[in-house]
C-alpha cells in the first residue's frame, strides 16, 4: 500500500510540476526582492521567504517597510498554494489506492 501511494504521488508531482516549479521559484524571488528592499544578504532573504510561505513564521525577520511587507502577504499567498497543491496530490494518491482496494 505504501508503495502504491508513493508511485501515485510521484504521478500527480510530474503533473504538476511545472506549476509547483513555478510557486518555488515566485516564493524565492519575492524573497530576495524582499531581501534587497530590507538590506538582508540572499540566504537570510530565501530563508525569510521560505519561513514565511510555509506559514511558520520564526520572526526573525520581519520586513520593515510597506512594499516588502506586501511583498511578504503575496509570499504567503505562494505558501499556501505551494501547501494546497500538495495536500491535493496527496489525497488523490491516497484515493486511488483506496479505490484499488
Amino acid at each position: 500500500m505504501r508503495r502504491d501511494f508513493f508511485a501515485g504521488l510521484l504521478v500527480g508531482v510530474r503533473v504538476v510540476w511545472p506549476i509547483l516549479s513555478a510557486l518555488l521559484v515566485a516564493i524565492a524571488a519575492l524573497g530576495v526582492v524582499v531581501g534587497i528592499l530590507e538590506g538582508w544578504s540572499v540566504q537570510e532573504s530565501v530563508y525569510f521567504a521560505f519561513v514565511s510561505g510555509l506559514t511558520i513564521g520564526y520572526g526573525d525577520f520581519a520586513p520593515k517597510t510597506l512594499l516588502a511587507r506586501i511583498l511578504a502577504v503575496l509570499i504567503g499567498v505562494c505558501g499556501v498554494l505551494l501547501t494546497a497543491l500538495v495536500a491535493a496530490v496527496a489525497v488523490k494518491a491516497f484515493a486511488a489506492i483506496r479505490e484499488h482496494e
